[in-house]
Protein backbone atom coordinates (compact mmCIF):
# COMPACT_ATOMS: atom_id res chain seq x y z
CA UNK A 1 0.00 0.00 0.00
CA UNK A 2 1.17 3.29 -0.82
CA UNK A 3 1.78 5.29 2.17
CA UNK A 4 1.27 8.80 0.53
CA UNK A 5 -2.01 7.74 -0.35
CA UNK A 6 -3.13 6.20 2.57
CA UNK A 7 -1.75 9.56 4.73
CA UNK A 8 -3.31 11.92 2.20
CA UNK A 9 -6.94 9.68 2.09
CA UNK A 10 -6.89 9.63 6.32
CA UNK A 11 -6.05 13.25 6.84
CA UNK A 12 -6.01 15.47 3.34
CA UNK A 13 -8.60 18.21 2.95
CA UNK A 14 -11.13 17.51 -0.01
CA UNK A 15 -13.33 14.91 -1.84
CA UNK A 16 -13.50 12.28 -3.72
CA UNK A 17 -15.19 12.61 -7.57
CA UNK A 18 -16.99 9.50 -8.19
CA UNK A 19 -16.23 9.28 -11.96
CA UNK A 20 -17.50 5.45 -12.05
CA UNK A 21 -20.77 5.44 -13.87
CA UNK A 22 -21.35 1.85 -15.53
CA UNK A 23 -23.55 0.81 -18.41
CA UNK A 24 -26.59 1.14 -16.49
CA UNK A 25 -26.34 4.70 -15.39
CA UNK A 26 -23.92 6.13 -18.49
CA UNK A 27 -26.87 7.08 -20.71
CA UNK A 28 -28.72 8.99 -17.87
CA UNK A 29 -25.01 10.17 -17.51
CA UNK A 30 -24.51 11.55 -21.06
CA UNK A 31 -27.85 12.85 -21.30
CA UNK A 32 -26.93 15.12 -18.34
CA UNK A 33 -23.95 16.50 -20.61
CA UNK A 34 -25.98 17.22 -23.39
CA UNK A 35 -25.81 14.08 -25.56
CA UNK A 36 -28.82 11.67 -26.26
CA UNK A 37 -28.94 8.39 -27.17
CA UNK A 38 -29.37 9.41 -30.77
CA UNK A 39 -25.64 10.30 -30.59
CA UNK A 40 -24.53 6.96 -30.65
CA UNK A 41 -25.11 3.78 -32.48
CA UNK A 42 -24.04 0.88 -29.69
CA UNK A 43 -22.98 0.55 -26.40
CA UNK A 44 -18.89 0.76 -27.77
CA UNK A 45 -19.97 4.11 -29.07
CA UNK A 46 -21.41 5.03 -25.54
CA UNK A 47 -18.35 3.98 -23.55
CA UNK A 48 -16.19 5.84 -26.03
CA UNK A 49 -18.62 9.78 -25.81
CA UNK A 50 -18.64 8.75 -21.49
CA UNK A 51 -14.23 8.65 -21.74
CA UNK A 52 -13.96 11.78 -23.57
CA UNK A 53 -16.76 13.11 -20.80
CA UNK A 54 -14.13 11.64 -17.63
CA UNK A 55 -10.87 12.40 -19.66
CA UNK A 56 -12.12 15.96 -20.16
CA UNK A 57 -12.96 16.52 -16.11
CA UNK A 58 -9.97 14.79 -15.14
CA UNK A 59 -7.68 16.72 -17.64
CA UNK A 60 -9.23 20.44 -16.80
CA UNK A 61 -7.12 22.64 -14.63
CA UNK A 62 -9.96 22.89 -12.08
CA UNK A 63 -9.28 19.17 -11.35
CA UNK A 64 -6.40 18.89 -9.22
CA UNK A 65 -5.46 16.83 -5.56
CA UNK A 66 -4.98 20.36 -4.22
CA UNK A 67 -9.37 20.28 -3.37
CA UNK A 68 -9.69 16.57 -4.48
CA UNK A 69 -8.66 13.31 -2.53
CA UNK A 70 -9.14 10.65 -5.09
CA UNK A 71 -11.00 9.71 -7.85
CA UNK A 72 -13.17 6.43 -8.05
CA UNK A 73 -13.09 4.71 -11.69
CA UNK A 74 -15.00 2.74 -13.92
CA UNK A 75 -13.20 -0.69 -15.14
CA UNK A 76 -13.11 0.40 -18.63
CA UNK A 77 -11.63 3.83 -17.44
CA UNK A 78 -8.64 2.39 -15.95
CA UNK A 79 -8.04 0.05 -18.90
CA UNK A 80 -7.70 3.19 -20.72
CA UNK A 81 -5.25 6.04 -21.56
CA UNK A 82 -5.85 9.66 -20.28
CA UNK A 83 -2.95 12.01 -20.82
CA UNK A 84 -0.56 9.87 -22.64
CA UNK A 85 -0.53 7.61 -19.86
CA UNK A 86 -2.94 4.89 -17.69
CA UNK A 87 -6.33 6.53 -16.48
CA UNK A 88 -5.33 5.94 -13.07
CA UNK A 89 -1.46 6.24 -13.36
CA UNK A 90 -2.48 10.06 -14.75
CA UNK A 91 -4.36 10.88 -11.91
CA UNK A 92 -2.16 10.15 -9.20
CA UNK A 93 1.19 11.15 -10.92
CA UNK A 94 -0.34 13.90 -12.77
CA UNK A 95 -2.57 15.07 -10.94
CA UNK A 96 -1.71 13.98 -7.13
CA UNK A 97 -5.70 12.23 -6.64
CA UNK A 98 -5.49 8.82 -5.13
CA UNK A 99 -7.53 6.13 -7.64
CA UNK A 100 -9.97 4.08 -6.65
CA UNK A 101 -11.90 1.42 -8.88
CA UNK A 102 -15.76 0.30 -8.82
CA UNK A 103 -15.76 -3.14 -8.04
CA UNK A 104 -19.16 -4.49 -7.99
CA UNK A 105 -21.46 -5.67 -10.75
CA UNK A 106 -24.79 -4.42 -9.84
CA UNK A 107 -27.26 -5.07 -7.92
CA UNK A 108 -29.84 -8.13 -7.34
CA UNK A 109 -33.66 -7.80 -7.50
CA UNK A 110 -35.03 -6.40 -4.01
CA UNK A 111 -35.49 -7.95 -1.54
CA UNK A 112 -36.60 -7.58 2.47
CA UNK A 113 -36.24 -4.08 1.29
CA UNK A 114 -32.62 -4.16 0.05
CA UNK A 115 -30.52 -4.57 -3.07
CA UNK A 116 -27.47 -6.82 -2.58
CA UNK A 117 -24.16 -6.85 -4.81
CA UNK A 118 -24.51 -9.59 -7.60
CA UNK A 119 -21.78 -11.93 -7.37
CA UNK A 120 -18.26 -11.41 -8.24
CA UNK A 121 -16.47 -14.85 -9.19
CA UNK A 122 -13.66 -12.65 -10.84
CA UNK A 123 -12.64 -10.00 -8.18
CA UNK A 124 -9.66 -11.98 -6.97
CA UNK A 125 -8.10 -11.04 -10.92
CA UNK A 126 -9.67 -7.87 -10.78
CA UNK A 127 -8.17 -6.72 -7.49
CA UNK A 128 -4.58 -8.06 -8.88
CA UNK A 129 -4.65 -5.68 -12.11
CA UNK A 130 -6.03 -2.91 -10.18
CA UNK A 131 -2.45 -3.17 -8.21
CA UNK A 132 -0.58 -2.85 -11.26
CA UNK A 133 -2.36 0.21 -12.10
CA UNK A 134 -1.67 1.50 -8.77
CA UNK A 135 -5.27 1.66 -7.80
CA UNK A 136 -5.44 2.34 -3.40
CA UNK A 137 -8.88 1.55 -2.93
CA UNK A 138 -12.21 -0.14 -3.97
CA UNK A 139 -16.10 0.98 -4.24
CA UNK A 140 -18.99 -1.33 -4.13
CA UNK A 141 -22.50 -0.16 -3.78
CA UNK A 142 -25.81 -1.63 -2.66
CA UNK A 143 -28.92 0.02 -1.95
CA UNK A 144 -31.52 -0.19 0.95
CA UNK A 145 -34.97 1.17 0.62
CA UNK A 146 -37.04 0.21 3.28
CA UNK A 147 -36.34 -0.10 7.17
CA UNK A 148 -36.01 -3.77 7.36
CA UNK A 149 -33.96 -5.48 9.57
CA UNK A 150 -33.12 -8.25 7.92
CA UNK A 151 -32.84 -6.79 4.64
CA UNK A 152 -30.30 -4.48 6.12
CA UNK A 153 -28.40 -6.63 7.45
CA UNK A 154 -27.90 -8.47 4.41
CA UNK A 155 -26.47 -5.55 3.00
CA UNK A 156 -24.04 -5.02 5.29
CA UNK A 157 -23.03 -8.31 5.73
CA UNK A 158 -22.25 -8.68 2.15
CA UNK A 159 -20.18 -5.48 1.83
CA UNK A 160 -18.12 -6.39 4.86
CA UNK A 161 -17.79 -10.13 3.64
CA UNK A 162 -15.73 -8.55 0.28
CA UNK A 163 -14.52 -5.78 1.88
CA UNK A 164 -12.70 -8.44 4.15
CA UNK A 165 -10.99 -9.76 0.83
CA UNK A 166 -9.99 -6.72 -0.79
CA UNK A 167 -8.29 -5.81 2.38
CA UNK A 168 -6.67 -9.44 2.32
CA UNK A 169 -5.57 -8.17 -1.01
CA UNK A 170 -3.32 -5.26 -0.01
CA UNK A 171 -6.74 -2.59 -0.82
CA UNK A 172 -8.96 -0.39 0.79
CA UNK A 173 -12.54 -1.01 0.44
CA UNK A 174 -15.03 1.37 0.46
CA UNK A 175 -18.18 0.42 1.50
CA UNK A 176 -21.19 2.10 -0.06
CA UNK A 177 -24.67 0.50 1.79
CA UNK A 178 -26.66 3.61 -0.05
CA UNK A 179 -29.83 4.44 1.53
CA UNK A 180 -32.21 5.33 -1.05
CA UNK A 181 -33.34 9.15 -0.54
CA UNK A 182 -37.02 8.62 -1.98
CA UNK A 183 -37.13 6.26 1.00
CA UNK A 184 -40.61 6.66 2.76
CA UNK A 185 -38.57 5.02 5.91
CA UNK A 186 -35.37 6.78 5.77
CA UNK A 187 -34.79 7.62 8.84
CA UNK A 188 -35.60 4.19 10.12
CA UNK A 189 -33.44 2.66 7.81
CA UNK A 190 -30.78 4.84 8.77
CA UNK A 191 -30.54 4.02 12.37
CA UNK A 192 -30.74 0.34 11.72
CA UNK A 193 -27.78 0.75 9.09
CA UNK A 194 -25.61 2.42 12.18
CA UNK A 195 -26.14 -0.29 14.16
CA UNK A 196 -25.35 -3.16 11.48
CA UNK A 197 -22.19 -0.80 10.53
CA UNK A 198 -20.87 -0.53 13.87
CA UNK A 199 -21.23 -4.34 14.52
CA UNK A 200 -19.39 -5.05 11.29
CA UNK A 201 -16.98 -2.19 12.62
CA UNK A 202 -16.07 -3.69 15.67
CA UNK A 203 -15.98 -6.91 14.10
CA UNK A 204 -12.45 -5.98 12.26
CA UNK A 205 -9.23 -6.67 13.51
CA UNK A 206 -7.92 -4.09 15.07
CA UNK A 207 -5.10 -2.98 11.80
CA UNK A 208 -7.99 -3.38 9.22
CA UNK A 209 -9.49 -0.15 8.15
CA UNK A 210 -12.47 0.89 5.84
CA UNK A 211 -13.57 3.55 4.18
CA UNK A 212 -17.62 4.50 4.26
CA UNK A 213 -19.67 6.12 1.44
CA UNK A 214 -23.13 6.74 3.03
CA UNK A 215 -26.34 8.57 2.34
CA UNK A 216 -26.76 12.32 3.85
CA UNK A 217 -28.51 11.76 6.97
CA UNK A 218 -31.70 12.77 7.93
CA UNK A 219 -30.89 13.67 11.38
CA UNK A 220 -27.36 15.81 11.10
CA UNK A 221 -24.18 14.60 12.53
CA UNK A 222 -25.83 11.16 12.51
CA UNK A 223 -22.88 9.58 11.74
CA UNK A 224 -20.56 11.04 13.80
CA UNK A 225 -19.27 7.62 15.91
CA UNK A 226 -18.11 6.18 12.04
CA UNK A 227 -16.28 9.13 12.02
CA UNK A 228 -14.53 8.62 14.83
CA UNK A 229 -14.28 4.77 15.06
CA UNK A 230 -11.18 3.40 14.69
CA UNK A 231 -11.37 1.19 11.72
CA UNK A 232 -12.34 3.80 9.81
CA UNK A 233 -10.25 5.74 7.62
CA UNK A 234 -12.99 8.36 6.69
CA UNK A 235 -16.38 8.66 5.90
CA UNK A 236 -17.97 9.78 2.29
CA UNK A 237 -21.28 11.27 1.27
CA UNK A 238 -23.17 10.30 -1.81
CA UNK A 239 -24.99 13.14 -3.28
CA UNK A 240 -27.87 10.04 -3.85
CA UNK A 241 -29.93 12.45 -6.35
CA UNK A 242 -29.81 15.69 -4.17
CA UNK A 243 -28.82 18.36 -6.13
CA UNK A 244 -25.51 20.35 -5.97
CA UNK A 245 -27.51 22.91 -3.49
CA UNK A 246 -28.43 20.84 -1.58
CA UNK A 247 -26.49 18.10 -1.24
CA UNK A 248 -23.89 20.86 -0.27
CA UNK A 249 -25.91 22.21 2.52
CA UNK A 250 -26.86 18.69 4.10
CA UNK A 251 -22.81 17.84 4.40
CA UNK A 252 -22.32 20.95 5.66
CA UNK A 253 -24.23 20.21 8.98
CA UNK A 254 -22.15 16.71 8.85
CA UNK A 255 -19.03 17.57 10.59
CA UNK A 256 -15.80 15.47 10.07
CA UNK A 257 -17.63 14.00 6.75
CA UNK A 258 -16.54 14.93 3.20
CA UNK A 259 -18.32 14.10 -0.01
CA UNK A 260 -17.71 11.51 -2.78
CA UNK A 261 -20.07 12.96 -5.16
CA UNK A 262 -20.92 12.09 -9.42
CA UNK A 263 -24.04 13.78 -10.69
CA UNK A 264 -23.85 16.73 -7.83
CA UNK A 265 -20.06 16.81 -9.01
CA UNK A 266 -20.96 17.52 -12.71
CA UNK A 267 -23.97 19.27 -12.30
CA UNK A 268 -24.26 21.85 -15.36
CA UNK A 269 -21.05 20.73 -17.52
CA UNK A 270 -21.96 20.31 -20.68
CA UNK A 271 -20.65 18.74 -24.38
CA UNK A 272 -21.39 22.26 -25.94
CA UNK A 273 -19.70 24.53 -23.74
CA UNK A 274 -16.28 26.04 -24.74
CA UNK A 275 -13.02 24.80 -22.67
CA UNK A 276 -13.41 28.29 -20.72
CA UNK A 277 -17.08 28.03 -20.05
CA UNK A 278 -16.34 23.87 -18.85
CA UNK A 279 -12.95 24.91 -16.93
CA UNK A 280 -15.04 27.72 -15.00
CA UNK A 281 -18.37 25.69 -14.48
CA UNK A 282 -16.12 22.86 -12.88
CA UNK A 283 -13.93 24.64 -10.76
CA UNK A 284 -17.02 26.47 -9.15
CA UNK A 285 -18.48 23.17 -8.63
CA UNK A 286 -15.61 21.88 -6.95
CA UNK A 287 -15.07 24.86 -4.70
CA UNK A 288 -18.64 24.45 -3.77
CA UNK A 289 -18.22 20.81 -2.78
CA UNK A 290 -14.72 21.48 -1.19
CA UNK A 291 -16.29 24.25 1.71
CA UNK A 292 -18.56 21.44 2.40
CA UNK A 293 -16.61 18.81 2.73
CA UNK A 294 -14.31 20.75 5.24
CA UNK A 295 -16.79 21.57 7.94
Amino acid sequence: MNSEQFDKMKSGKGFIAALDQSGGSTPKALQFYGVDDAAYANLDDMFDLVHDMRARIITSPAFSGDRILGAILFGMTMDRDIGGKGAAEYLWEDRGIVPFLKVDKGLVAEADGAQVMKPMPGLAEVLDEAKTHGIFGTKMRSVIKLANEAGVRAVVDQQFAVGRQILEAGLVPIIEPEVDIHSPEKAGAEVLLKAALLDALDALDVDQQVMLKLTLPEVDDFHAELVEHPNVLRVFALSGGFSREEANARLTRNHGVAASFSRALTEGLTIQQSEAEFDATLAASIASIYEASIT
